[in-house]
């Protein structure tokens, strides 16, 4: 089944530390400060940090749902068309988004534990 907004605004909310910002177009998520993921709610899509090999790797396994957004260093950030991705697999891709941002101590605390 095809997710939502509301399925990643759910499985965000269950990562630790997680701060939202929202401005007029689309709302920010950080951990510590640090960004990895934005909601652009006119066109359901979400743009989360991934590393440059996954991101390449996703784009070229589907197209029609993973586009390249920037790369920024190590990171290779991607679109995420919501109505393309079952919610498990978003919750992997938040997940590791989150990752990719969180200090060490709350990736110790969180081990490899996936929102549901």
């Amino acid at each position: 089944m095809p997710t939502g907004i509301p399925d990643f605004l759910d499985l965000v909310g269950q990562l630790p530390a997680v701060e939202r910002t929202d401005h007029q177009r689309y709302s920010k998520f950080a951990v510590s400060g640090h960004t990895f993921g934005y909601l652009w709610p006119a066109t359901r899509t979400v743009g989360l940090k991934q590393t440059l090999a996954e991101q390449l790797a996703l784009v070229a396994e589907r197209p029609d749902v993973f586009e390249v957004q920037f790369t920024a260093g190590a990171s290779g950030w991607v679109v995420v068309r919501l109505e393309g991705v079952e919610r498990d697999e978003l919750a992997e891709l938040a997940f590791e988004a989150w990752r990719l941002s969180a200090p060490t101590k709350l990736l110790e605390a969180r081990n490899d534990e996936l929102p549901t």
